[in-house]
């Protein structure tokens, strides 16, 4: 085992440790996981999908800490600080907690190589394991079958979306990435499926599986009235609810996933309807259409898939001012750039490309080219970086514009730092 000073020592040397960032697959994780101990006693909610897991995550954590569970939470990836991806009780892991969990694993690994996320997912159950929650809800980080926190056996799995993203790794069809989505359902368990179209091999995968499977618009189903929601579900025959803060029609179809995986699991973790209306009204994801500024308003939102856009452009639509819409989006080059710009186009007036911080990002020149195949007479500029493109086009806005920042993790990441740096 390797002592190293800080959480700052520890990331640094988890990057370098194994040959690949990303290695699918389960058998290293799992042996490290048996050699651990690791055994979690309370229930387990495993949330994947291609869009939507951050949402989702939000409103079961939010609504189990209202009804009085201490929950532990599991995201990727961050935005500022590593910490934000190990949540107990509502409160970041520390660095000292985080740095204990590294050390234990490094004990437990021998031999056995393992990816930084790996050693995140395990890391992260040792913490809720040791903080003594009462349940505990892990993000998939990438497709489902082989993602790291599928070596942990969900009491109930939810799939919030299936769509085109990560084709590299997934495959490049919905039917190819959807089988990946449900390798984190379990035989005789609970597998709710969100997306109102899922592809049949998820749904064929969950019934040779045998898993309790519980799919929108047919178990379950989210109606929006006029100023609030109602749920229904296999035992509910009708709620209603609050309208979910966060904004966005699709924050509907998370909210339901989400409460129908609470009415899964309602024996063993019992929520009242007092606390599901708290819940909805204080879950918040940072970098989903999160406002940060106004007059002229500032939008961040981490969408960088179509269909993530598609649901973006809805909200825009929804949402309309009295000037324009400004963009600035910065992206990674191994998105489909093409069809989030496709999906935006009637909703942009004009657009800043830039380059984000990151080896893997788009050069903003090169995506300002692909842009000007898709964005029609929208005037498009070019900036070195996200907050450079961002004071221009502050600079540009006039009263009763708004300003949408968008198109990566990394491209909200940076504008938030540097809004946190000038406090």
């Amino acid at each position: 085992m390797q002592r190293l000073p800080s959480l700052e020592a520890w990331l640094a040397r988890l990057e370098q440790l194994h040959p690949s960032a990303i290695e699918l697959g389960l058998d290293r994780v799992r042996r490290v996981k048996g050699a651990m101990g690791l055994v979690p006693a309370f229930p387990l909610i495993l949330v994947g999908g291609t869009n939507g897991k951050g949402s989702t995550c939000a409103y079961l954590e939010a609504i189990l800490s209202a009804a009085g569970y201490k929950t532990g939470l599991y995201t990727s990836p961050h935005l500022l600080r590593y910490n934000e991806r190990v949540r107990i009780a509502g409160r970041e892991a520390s660095d000292a907690e985080l740095v204990a969990a590294f050390e234990k694993i490094d004990a437990a690994r021998g031999n056995t190589s393992l990816t930084y996320f790996e050693f995140g997912t395990l890391g992260a159950m040792q913490q809720f394991i040791a903080a003594g929650v009462d349940v505990a809800i892990l993000e998939v980080g990438l497709g489902g079958r082989l993602d790291a926190v599928n070596v942990f056996d969900a009491d109930a799995a939810i799939v919030t979306s299936v769509d085109l993203d990560h084709m590299d790794y997934l495959g490049d069809t919905r039917e190819k990435i959807g089988f990946e989505k449900a390798g984190i359902y379990r035989a005789g368990r609970p597998a709710i499926c969100a997306d109102p179209a899922p592809p049949a091999s998820l749904l064929e995968y969950a019934r040779r599986l045998g898993a309790d499977l519980r799919c929108v618009e047919q178990d379950f189903s989210a109606q929006r009235e006029e100023d609030h929601w109602i749920y229904r579900g296999p035992e509910i025959s009708g709620v209603a609810l609050p309208l979910p803060a966060m904004a966005g029609a699709y924050q509907l179809r998370n909210a339901a996933g989400a409460l129908a995986v609470l009415e899964a699991l309602r024996t063993r973790v019992p929520v009242s309807d007092s606390a599901i209306r708290q819940g909805l009204a204080l879950a918040r994801v940072p970098g989903r259409f999160q406002r940060i500024a106004r007059a002229p308003d500032v939008i961040l939102d981490v969408a960088h898939n179509p269909a993530a856009a598609r649901a973006l452009a809805a909200t825009l639509h929804e949402q309309p001012v009295a000037g324009r819409t400004l963009a600035v989006v910065g992206m990674l080059a191994d998105k489909d750039a093409a069809g989030v710009f496709a999906a935006l186009r009637g909703e942009i007036d004009a657009w800043w490309t830039c380059t984000p911080d990151s080896p893997r990002a788009q050069d903003a020149a090169a995506l300002a080219a692909l842009l000007r195949t898709q964005a029609g007479s929208a005037p498009i500029r070019v900036q070195p970086d996200v907050n450079a493109a961002l004071a221009e086009a502050q600079s540009a806005a006039h009263e009763g514009d708004r300003i949408l920042v968008f198109g990566s993790f990394y491209t909200v990441a940076a504008v938030l730092d540097h809004a946190t740096t000038q406090q």
